[in-house]
């Protein structure tokens, strides 16, 4: 069977192969680690446990923190590596684990898989949300290594996608060692994929553990001098945006100033490919746009470490004070056009548009917003995160809109009333207090099954 699923993969990567070409020559994504795809990862030694973790991209690795420290308190003899597929994920994981602990994902041919095996030698395999692939899990399960899959989420189309595999599917999802999944919904389609009762649990999300509850994000108010943001002015943040969305940002915030709302407005898209394209579509609509890789720290500082923006009345400082009045003017835009900024971005900001939701993406993570108490919004399409929105809207910490113009209503509403946003962004912290929990439910069954797998 696996030389029929290697078969199906040459066949999908040779039709994948010229937007592959697009995205290396056009984007610069995906250039490097090509050696590791094809099992050429790291060799570790074969004395140690070793846990295995893959998480496909950003927001996996994000997931990753709390679980990788519960393991290491639980079990300090094991070693953790970790692997991602996008170049987004890996440069989080080694920001994270350090270069040494993280390589890219190897493509899932028979060959490549055993290779990577071979040079891993993994006690566990730690699947983060998903990513049960055929090879992987039938080789692993051939060697006798567990393979776990923790924050399950498997949304209905995606089971629909997987059932029309048949046996195919079906053979993999019965070899899971252990699923910890967001919700009883998800469970429920991995028992139907295959997955046996007794290997299923409800662990609930590990992002309600990931998320700090806190009002302080290190390094905020370095980038609020950075940016020259008056703290008198409300900032409306909206992040990880998509395609098609910023136009509906975009218009929602001529509608506020037209109103004669004073606030700033700071876009951070997605996909770091697109930070030219939305810097170049602000311009388009006769808007300013201020750029975060334009204004570094370091820049804003002083010999003495002290921000001239900030100070006054010195005739040396006039200049960095006309500067800094042209960058709080409100046609300016803020584009976040850096990675591993936007939770002190979204500290900054007095409402919280949560992107890819306004266009049908499947939306993005609304849980560490509600960490940080921000008055959040949100567009129809959040089906990646249909568990958080529920518990979220449930006690009315979380508002839909479908336009421009009902954005421009929420947010002037918002504006108008502090206590009442106020009360919205608590309603959110407490969901979160409420909902944590998931990572000492999935540490004490991954330590289980480390102490199997060892016996």
């Amino acid at each position: 069977m696996r030389w029929l699923a290697d078969f199906v993969y040459l066949l999908a990567g040779l039709l994948y192969l010229p937007f592959a070409l697009y995205q290396a020559l056009a984007l610069k994504k995906n250039r490097h680690g090509w050696r590791e795809r094809f099992g050429g990862v790291p060799r570790f030694a074969p004395e140690r446990p070793r846990v295995w973790i893959h998480a496909v991209s950003l927001g996996e690795v994000n997931c990753t923190p709390s679980l990788v420290k519960g393991l290491a308190e639980s079990r300090p003899d094991v070693e953790v590596v970790v692997s991602s597929t996008t170049d987004t994920g890996c440069a989080r994981a080694t920001q994270l684990y350090g270069a040494q602990r993280v390589f890219r994902f190897p493509l899932d041919f028979s060959v490549a898989i055993n290779r990577a095996l071979d040079r891993i030698r993994p006690t566990l395999i730690v699947l983060v949300e998903l990513e049960v692939w055929y090879n992987l899990v039938h080789q692993a399960h051939r060697r006798g290594i567990p393979v776990a899959v923790v924050n399950g989420r498997l949304t209905p189309r995606s089971a629909r996608r997987l059932a029309w595999l048949g046996g195919l599917a079906r053979s993999m999802f019965e070899r899971l060692t252990w699923v910890g999944a967001q919700d009883r919904a998800i469970a429920v389609r991995f028992l139907a994929l295959g997955t046996s009762k007794d290997r299923v649990e409800v662990t609930s999300s590990l992002k309600w553990d990931t998320a700090a509850v806190t009002d302080d994000v290190p390094g905020m108010e370095s980038l609020r001098a950075a940016l020259r943001i008056d703290p008198r002015v409300p900032l409306w943040v909206c992040g990880s945006t998509g395609p098609g969305e910023e136009e509906i940002l975009l218009d929602a915030y001529r509608m506020l100033l037209e109103n004669g709302q004073n606030l700033r407005l700071v876009i951070v898209p997605r996909k770091p490919e697109r930070f030219d394209e939305v810097s170049r579509l602000i311009e388009a609509q006769g808007l300013r746009c201020l750029r975060r890789t334009q204004c570094p720290d370091s820049a804003t500082r002083t010999a003495d470490g002290s921000n001239p923006v900030l100070m006054g009345g010195a005739a040396e400082d006039l200049k960095a004070q006309k500067e800094n009045r042209a960058g709080q003017a409100a046609d300016s835009v803020i584009l976040g056009d850096t990675l591993g900024e936007l939770r002190k971005i979204y500290a900054l900001a007095a409402i919280v548009f949560v992107g890819r939701s306004l266009v049908p993406m499947g939306g993005s993570d609304p849980i560490e917003v509600a960490a940080l108490a921000k008055p959040m919004l949100c567009g129809p399409h959040m089906e990646n995160f249909q568990e958080p929105v529920s518990a979220l809207s449930a006690v009315g910490a979380i508002r839909t809109v479908t336009d421009a113009a009902q954005l421009c209503r929420e947010i002037d509403s918002l504006m108008r009333s502090s206590a009442d946003a106020v009360a919205f962004g608590q309603r959110g912290r407490e969901v979160v207090l409420a909902q944590q929990g998931a990572t000492a439910r999935t540490v004490q069954r991954l330590t289980a099954i480390l102490g199997g797998a060892a016996e």
